[in-house]
């Protein structure tokens, strides 16, 4: 069975829609990200912007770009000519899903239809930390079509309109990062993905996460010694196999948990355990509370 880790990833972040904007941006600007907190995607339309992140090189896009950034993390957005102080702004609304920053009577110099999300997954975090912080696409015209269809469908009262939202934005999600390059070179499951020999052990790993894989076993599918593979799995991914294994196994039982299909000794079957008892006590090791006690809780 072919496995996407990307896409299971991101279907498990239960993406959903705060809502799409088109903003116009003129003169000398500077839009500081953390006072929003959500994730970020954008297309640029027309113009080009500086993206400064904390303890990172910056970064120009230009018009035919999209950029995802799924972490929160503090970021600025700036005029290409912003001076270093003194211009910090927030958009204006000048019109039903049009925002404007910068002077009013100063020439727009910039375009993008920017689009802003939320993940339901109680995971969201760890997931998320699997993911570049900053990804950049250049010429792929189909991510604006994507947003677009976003920011049309958040306007609109349409039956079904949250579930659409959800798979229009996993669709625009796992492109971004399928043909997206990760600027920024930090530890992720992207770049795990890019490394051959790793991405073989990663697939594994998602394909049969029941098996009882040891780092051995993995090195194996990755034709690597024992020693090389953990020490490039752990740099590469940010996390030793093992305990990405465990972290991706407690996020598979939590989403199994809330459905309740299954009792306590399906979900520790379906996710590697031989026993109930096992899996409680690893459970309530990682997550902090016992499983059964997790399955009512996300039933309320």
């Amino acid at each position: 069975m072919i496995v996407d880790p990307l896409a299971e990833i991101v279907t498990l972040l239960q993406p959903s829609a705060s809502f799409s904007k088109l903003v116009e941006y003129a003169g000398r600007w500077r839009i500081r990200r953390d006072v929003e907190g959500k994730p970020v995607f954008f297309a640029v339309l027309e113009g080009a912007c500086r993206l400064v992140g904390a303890g990172r090189s910056s970064i120009i896009v230009r018009a035919g770009d999209f950029v995802l950034s799924p972490s929160i993390d503090k970021q600025v957005i700036e005029s290409i000519d912003a001076p270093a102080h003194g211009i910090d702004m927030v958009p204006a609304e000048i019109g039903e899903g049009r925002y404007r920053v910068g002077p009013a009577d100063a020439p727009v110099n910039l375009r993008m239809q920017v689009g802003l999300c939320s993940f339901a997954s109680p995971d969201a975090a760890l997931l998320v930390s699997l993911l570049p912080a900053i990804v950049v696409a250049r010429g792929e015209p189909r991510l604006a079509q994507l947003l677009h269809l976003v920011g049309d469908e958040t306007r609109q009262s349409r039956p079904g309109r949250e579930l659409v939202l959800e798979r229009l934005l996993e669709v625009l999600l796992i492109e971004a990062l399928r043909c997206g390059s990760d600027t920024v070179p930090v530890p992720s499951l992207a770049r795990g993905l890019a490394d051959d020999r790793l991405a073989a052990a990663l697939r594994a790993i998602h394909a049969r996460p029941e098996h009882g894989w040891t780092v051995a076993a993995l090195a194996a599918e990755a034709a690597m010694s024992r020693s090389a593979f953990f020490a490039r799995f752990s740099r590469v991914v940010g996390l030793p196999p093992m305990g990405y294994l465990v972290a991706w196994r407690m996020a598979l039982a939590k989403r199994l948990l809330s459905t309740r299909d299954l009792a306590i000794e399906g979900v520790a079957a379906r996710v590697g355990y031989g026993s109930a008892s096992t899996f409680s006590t690893a459970f309530t090791r990682h997550v902090g509370t016992p499983p059964m006690r997790y399955a009512r809780t996300a039933a309320r």
